[in-house]
């Protein structure tokens, strides 16, 4: 093998470059030093041997009778010394020894090889990372320069932690490691430049992925994670079998598995809660680690809940600057508004469910909901389970919840009152006015007689113009006129 072709291969596990980028970098270069030569490199020809231990450069030129352009046209006489079987209007391929070419051009050539090599090099890497965003990848400070953060990612690419990415209150020392999210690949002057993000949900998701083997094999789902980086986070999930609890397993034993995620993330709070279809289910679950007593639905539409708790649970509801209360907003993406019992008794209810009815009534789009399973934001669980058990009916299901009469295995009674809520808040009841049974024998006449009071002159019994006897005792009688 040639200098060439170790030259050729030692580019490529150098700068991770393919054979054919390399190639195409060298043609480059030597028709960029024939165009610095003679002016032009459409006539230039480059020819690799296969296994790369040569490669030559020609001159394409045209056969004629007379030259006119020297650099594309040669005399017939002196390209019959070439091949005698050339003739005048053909084209012959010189070779030129690149040796030869002035200086200037050798420095072309060597300049243009350099930019191709880098840009062959930053094709290659961009089509390498390019599909890796949202990918974890680990590297090690290097540097820090106004709050930016460089990180060694092993000589290749540049890492850039930029401050809005970065997780509050972690700092870094030489050399110090850093596991982070690629959130975007740009390239730069140097080269490929991975932004790199701390900050990421995603970041959560990869290293709860890696600890959790239920979430890796498809068992546990995580719905949604939202995070103030560097403080809490909230993590809701979902089991796709009923025997497994998506929060315990995500947790581990003896918390093990989610102490591994908090170390990672230097020491950040997170909560693991259970997902509901149920948004009053799901509300209370998201404002932990605070007790919830209840949630109320203020406006399904509008998506305004009030979530009721204990005095000593309020400042943990809320969390610091709100910051509890905040993230379960984004989680469960509700307006949720946190008071106390006490708050709450102050409250009027009934009101709010009447203007959410008086709203039901003039609104064109307003559907008669009949049973449970028509409930806007009903849990489809709690709803399939209750119609198995004989209460499918809205009004049998508020005649049993009222009368405590419901007791179904896997329905809580939180589920009950949340069923009880959206039936509060949805569903206006409208009496029926009764009517007077009528019979098919009553007649128009009859109702014109008695609505005149005919009675009988001997026992007072009603009676109409068209009798001659009356139907109590017998007394006969008629009509006439005056």
């Amino acid at each position: 093998m040639s200098e060439m072709a170790d030259a050729i291969r030692a580019l490529m596990d150098e700068k991770g470059c393919s054979e054919d980028s390399v190639k195409q970098t060298i043609e480059k270069a030597l028709k960029a030093a024939y165009k610095r030569s003679f002016g032009t490199d459409e006539n230039a020809v480059v020819v690799f041997e296969d296994d790369l231990s040569e490669v030559y450069i020609f001159s394409r030129k045209t056969v004629v009778d007379g030259v006119y352009d020297p650099v594309i046209e040669i005399e017939l006489e002196e390209a019959k010394e070439l091949s005698d079987e050339v003739e005048e209007g053909d084209e012959i391929d010189i070779q030129l020894d690149p040796k030869t070419f002035e200086r200037s051009a050798v420095s072309t050539g060597k300049q243009t090889a350099h930019q191709g090599l880098t840009e062959s090099l930053k094709s290659s890497l961009m089509s390498e990372y390019k599909d890796k965003v949202g990918e974890t990848i680990i590297g090690y400070y290097q540097r820090e320069r106004n709050g930016t953060i460089y990180v060694d990612l092993g000589g290749k690419v540049e890492g850039v932690l930029p401050v809005k990415y970065q997780s509050k209150l972690e700092h870094y020392e030489k050399n110090e490691r850093i596991k982070a999210v690629i959130a975007e690949v740009k390239t730069s002057s140097n080269g490929i430049q991975l932004i790199l993000s701390r900050s990421d949900p995603k970041l959560v998701q990869n290293i709860l992925e890696t600890e959790v083997p239920e979430i890796a094999d498809g068992t546990i789902e995580i719905r949604k994670i939202v995070r103030d980086a560097g403080y809490r986070t909230k993590v809701a999930v979902y089991s796709t079998r009923e025997e497994v609890d998506p929060v315990g397993a995500c947790v581990g034993p003896k918390g093990q598995r989610i102490q591994t995620v908090i170390r990672e993330l230097l020491g950040e709070k997170i909560d693991v809660l259970r997902y509901e279809t149920d948004p009053a289910l799901f509300i209370k679950n998201a404002l932990s680690p605070a007790q919830v007593e209840r949630v109320v639905i203020l406006d399904a539409e509008k998506r305004q809940a009030l979530a009721i708790v204990e005095e000593t649970q309020f400042s943990l509801a809320i969390g610091r600057q709100g910051q509890n209360v905040r993230l379960a907003n984004k989680l469960c993406d509700w307006n949720i508004d946190v008071k106390t019992v006490e708050q709450a008794a102050e409250m009027d209810f009934s009101e709010i469910a009447t203007v959410q009815k008086a709203e039901n009534l003039f609104d064109s789009s307003y559907d008669e909901i009949a049973t449970i399973q028509d409930l806007p934001g009903i849990d489809e669980r709690v709803a399939a389970l209750l119609k198995e058990n004989g209460i499918e009916d809205i009004q049998r299901f508020v005649e049993a919840f009222d009368n405590d009469e419901i007791h179904i295995d896997g329905v809580s009674a939180d589920e009950l009152e949340a069923v009880n809520d959206l039936i509060e808040a949805n569903v206006q009841f409208v009496e029926e006015e009764e009517q007077a049974p009528a019979t098919d024998e009553t007649s128009s006449e009859e109702t014109e007689g008695e609505e005149e009071g005919y009675v009988c002159p001997e026992c007072g019994a009603k009676i109409t113009l068209d009798m001659t006897q009356c139907p109590n005792c017998g007394c006969e009688f008629e009509f006439e006129e005056e």
